[in-house]
């Protein structure tokens, strides 16, 4: 693995056991300077493991507690009457920093979860008739709990596609479990330390344009998207009746640096296909919209990419 990146795994990895499938996404999305959306059930350190993200990147991190009374302006911030100088003022919100972590973030109705679009898509968010550019870097880090449904509002589409990646945060193993309860139960101090500046990340993303995507990886990469759109073109024909709508040219977009952010942090120069396999779900898991078949039949997306992957020759 690269070492830069390693470095920031390794001090991670002080202080969340196990996990490694999730970090390892976490730094792709980071080099790609994409959005992550992570979901998991409650107790699986999804909010430690971004805040300690932070730390080992020395970022500004701000919070946002979603909650069903939250409004657009506690979020981006609004325009504040000051009776001293009877006028307007702009006052920032929490999204001006550069690592926001929206927390259960599906418990907020949607014109609260669009008030990120802008800021997601452009970097930038508008307060009256003026737009603030966000510090660089700027990443939403999302969490959501996908048991429970009282209280609790579906992300639009237009929401779900601007997250690079959607990852999922399952249980520890047997063994990761006793560590953890050994650790807490010791009160065991770790204190974590910076790694890596913006700076360097930034030097970092400049590489992935050093990587070579050969145009057979290409090819199998548009026919992984291109299968969830029209899947009896690949021999599929059982799953047309599970898709209401396949991926979009976002996910092309986001696969192809994904792909190469993977390389890279495996120390190689160009993409192979295990780099492909490695990342398609995360990036395509929450921009393939089911079918009512596929819900009666609890059919997952996850289910439907792996048989797209397995249908189709590997390069």
């Amino acid at each position: 693995m690269n070492t830069q990146l390693q470095n920031i795994k390794d001090e991670i990895s002080k202080l969340i056991v196990g996990q490694t499938d999730v970090i390892d996404s976490l730094l792709v999305a980071l080099v790609c300077e994409g959005h992550v959306l992570l979901e998991g059930v409650p107790g699986l350190a999804k909010t430690t493991i971004i805040n300690t993200l932070a730390k080992t990147l020395g970022l500004e991190f701000g919070r946002v507690q979603f909650t069903p009374d939250l409004l657009p302006s506690d979020i981006v911030g609004a325009q504040i009457y000051n009776p001293k100088h009877s006028e307007f003022e702009v006052k920032h919100g929490p999204v001006f920093t550069n690592l926001l972590l929206a927390d259960e973030i599906n418990r907020s109705p949607a014109k609260v979860q669009s008030s990120l679009l802008e800021a997601m898509q452009e970097r930038q968010v508008t307060i009256g008739e003026n737009s603030f550019k966000l510090p660089y870097p700027f990443f939403v880090l999302a969490t959501q709990n996908p048991l429970e449904s009282e209280g609790t509002y579906s992300l639009p589409e237009a929401q779900l596609d601007r997250f690079m990646m959607k990852i999922e945060v399952k249980y520890n193993t047997k063994e990761e479990e006793i560590e953890i309860a050994k650790r807490i139960a010791y009160n065991t101090k770790i204190d974590i330390q910076k790694v890596m500046s913006p700076k360097e990340l930034t030097e970092i993303k400049l590489q992935l344009n050093n990587i070579h995507v050969d145009e057979q990886i290409q090819e199998y990469i548009t026919d992984i998207i291109f299968a969830t759109r029209y899947p009896e073109k690949y021999g599929l024909e059982e799953l047309k009746p599970l898709i209401r709508f396949g991926a979009s040219p976002r996910g092309t977009i986001d696969m192809h640096k994904a792909c190469r952010a993977h390389a890279l942090m495996n120390g190689r120069d160009y993409v192979t296909p295990i780099d492909v396999v490695f990342v398609s779900k995360e990036v395509l898991r929450h921009r393939i919209i089911l079918g009512y078949e596929a819900e009666a039949d609890d059919i997952t997306t996850d289910i439907i990419l792996d048989k797209i992957v397995e249908a189709l020759p590997i390069p």
